[in-house]
């Protein structure tokens, strides 16, 4: 019943932010400055990880194929578990953590400063001026940083592959090509899009309801990364369902 409850007013939460937005003119200026805050200063740990991430898919693809003398799909294993999957549920992860987290205890440390009823009282409508910012620039650039994530961890990848485990570089990228084809991108940007609005809202919706005190924002800031996190594990299986599941190779 709990769970219930809290899935109703998330649900009451979300409506009431679409009825505030829809009759006010969405706020440039501030979506553009969150836009900065989630996707540039995001962006040197997402290439950190994204690296790694690919030079790990390089190794134990390599390990996987090589006693069976397939070693040459290298190219293949990354399309298919880091164009498909890892990049988009990384990218969402890694900005859940963030600024996910940041949404959160910014927004909690308002509610128990009284800041947000302050601005009530001045008849600025608090879902409109705290929630719309964030949301169109968390949709701005989750996308982006996702198609720079695959970039980066497909090139990682490539290097590890020649250099390191000394295989062809042509085959590697011809069987990349044959695997990935440009709906996979766009599939890829949908996830990322679904991702965004969880991560935005998750975080937005335990920061307004914090509980009094510091103990509050903590527990606000991480139930906002935990249930992000989770629902998106979940909602990248789905999707994946959806997009992927009949097609294949």
């Amino acid at each position: 019943m709990n769970a219930v409850r809290e899935l109703g007013r998330f649900g009451l939460f979300v409506g009431s932010w679409f009825r505030a937005s829809v009759t006010r003119p969405p706020p440039i200026r501030a979506s553009i400055e969150e836009a900065y805050r989630i996707g540039v200063l995001s962006l040197p740990i997402l290439l950190i990880i994204s690296v790694f991430v690919g030079t790990n898919l390089a190794l134990q693809g390599y390990n996987a194929f090589a006693p069976l003398g397939g070693q040459r799909l290298i190219g293949m294993f990354v399309a298919l578990a880091g164009v498909r999957e890892m990049a988009p549920i990384m990218v969402a992860s890694m900005v859940a953590a963030k600024a996910g987290t940041e949404m959160a205890s910014q927004i909690a440390v308002m509610r128990i400063r009284d800041q947000i009823d302050a601005l009530e009282v001045m008849a600025i409508n608090p879902l409109w001026y705290l929630i719309t910012p964030r949301f169109l620039g968390i949709l701005a650039v989750l996308p982006a940083l996702t198609m720079i994530s695959i970039f980066t961890l497909t090139l990682s990848a490539y290097l590890v592959a020649v250099f390191q485990l000394g295989l062809d570089g042509g085959e590697f990228l011809d069987y990349f090509a044959q695997t990935t084809i440009l709906t996979d991108f766009l599939y890829c940007g949908v996830k990322a899009f679904f991702f965004a609005i969880i991560i935005c809202f998750v975080s937005c919706f335990y920061g307004f309801h914090c509980k009094p005190g510091p103990d509050g924002v903590g527990g606000a800031t991480n139930s906002a990364v935990v249930v992000s996190a989770v629902v998106c594990a979940a909602l990248n299986y789905l999707l994946s369902e959806l997009l992927f599941g009949g097609r294949g190779l």
